[in-house]
């Protein structure tokens, strides 16, 4: 079996869109578009004039995943060390390791099933770096906008990321502006929450000791956070039309009666219970992508990459599959709800093993990830520049706690970025 995490992501700006404001931007320039995503992306976005509130920088946070199979096991090291993403209690730091360690030679077999490595690192950076070329056109006053990828869990790290940042000019006395843009699209405690966690752990280390200036300020960076958009009209679209085009390898006799499965990562019922606001808003995604599509097609939401004994949401995305073969329904289309590119979850997991190991690779298939879809670039820029026109720091559902929360880092850290509000509107 893959991998199985608890990986597991509304802007109030964001979800205020409609299609009818988004639409022009997502068509105005998708011909050029389209030949930059034939073209070989450069690295990093450079531009000869800095707007009144220029430079910024776009960071994409992620989970990540190891580039080459040599890099596994500190993956999963860092990965099994995370209580938010793992919560192994007081036995975090010994059991980590050691499982770990277990899993390590299983995993890189996997990675180097789906050609040794993930692809991750280099959809995000291309993603990353096309959309702040949108920005530097759409946004001038905020340009130049530079590009900046942290992972979790694999490299480039958020210290990485961070000390970069501090060496092209950001903070250090300097000020300067930065987004944290989170590229899970719905919101979890354990994804988008733990990425978040790391950033205000990696500023207050390397920042948090700054005195005052000359004109009051510390001279600090401030951040402002995109912390959720499952129902952003431009992630829709993407979805949609990625799904259209897959139904058109059925037989058009047989098209509107493929069900359609959309695939999340799960959370232990732990987390659920909690009151971890990830399911309601995948199911906000599903809902939106199929009225996007008129509810032409069935549909149900299924969960993936369970772990472990203890009661998971469901019902799992393999025993859905199964069980509907064994119904007679074979005619059956995965789509990849909850995740923005291709990685293990989606090669390995969703293609080798449960399309792989159903009998039915001919009629059961999967929805091409978003990964360089001109559509989907369009909306990151689109959400982004509603971002940063709005001076929010982030969403009013971000500082709100899971009523069953008892994490004191996680207050602190939603804390930190409520009250980057006040330096943004200085």
């Amino acid at each position: 079996m893959a991998f199985r995490l608890p990986a597991s992501q509304l802007c109030k700006v964001a979800t205020s869109l409609t299609a009818t404001t988004i639409r022009p931007l997502l068509f105005l320039r998708q011909p050029r578009q389209q030949s930059r995503w034939l073209a070989t992306p450069t690295y990093p976005v450079t531009q000869n004039s800095i707007g009144s509130q220029g430079p910024t920088a776009m960071v994409f946070l992620n989970m990540g995943g190891p580039s080459t199979v040599d890099e596994v096991g500190d993956f999963l090291s860092r990965l099994f060390a995370d209580g938010d993403l793992i919560p192994l209690g007081r036995l975090q730091s010994y059991l980590g390791p050691l499982i770990s360690k277990r899993r390590t030679p299983k995993i890189q077999k996997q990675y180097a099933a789906i050609g040794g490595g993930s692809p991750i690192r280099k959809w995000s950076e291309y993603q990353c770096a096309e959309m702040c070329k949108l920005l530097d056109e759409i946004s001038p006053e905020t340009a130049p906008h530079k590009p900046y990828v942290a992972f979790r869990y694999a490299n480039p790290l958020t210290e990485e990321m961070y000390r970069k940042l501090l060496a092209d000019g950001f903070g250090n006395g300097k000020g300067g502006r930065a987004v944290a843009f989170t590229q899970y699209p719905q919101y979890s405690c354990s994804t988008t929450g733990s990425s978040l966690n790391e950033l205000w752990k990696w500023r207050q280390r390397l920042e948090g000791k700054a005195g005052p200036l000359d004109d009051g300020s510390d001279g600090t960076i401030k951040w402002s956070v995109i912390d959720r958009w499952p129902v952003h009209p431009g992630l829709v679209e993407a979805f949609a039309s990625n799904i259209e085009k897959k139904l058109l390898e059925y037989p058009e006799e047989q098209r509107d009666k493929v069900v359609l499965l959309f695939s999340a990562h799960s959370l232990p019922m732990t987390v659920v219970n909690r009151g971890d606001p990830y399911p309601a808003e995948v199911a906000a995604t599903v809902h939106a992508v199929m009225h996007r599509l008129n509810h032409a097609n069935p549909y149900r939401l299924c969960w993936q990459s369970q772990v472990g004994p203890q009661p998971w949401l469901g019902p799992q995305t393999q025993m859905t599959v199964e069980e509907y073969v064994a119904k007679g329904q074979k005619d059956l289309l995965l789509i990849p709800i909850a995740f923005t590119s291709d990685h293990i979850e989606t090669l390995f997991e969703l293609d080798e093993e449960v399309i792989g190991e159903s009998g039915h690779k001919d009629t059961i298939k999967r929805v091409e990830s978003l990964n360089g879809n001109p559509i989907f670039i369009e909306a990151l820029a689109s959400l982004a520049k509603t971002h940063l026109d709005s001076g929010i720091a982030c969403s009013k559902q971000m500082g709100l706690r899971c009523p069953g929360c008892k994490s004191e880092r996680c207050a602190e850290s939603k804390k930190f970025f409520a009250g980057q509000q006040e330096l943004l509107a200085a």
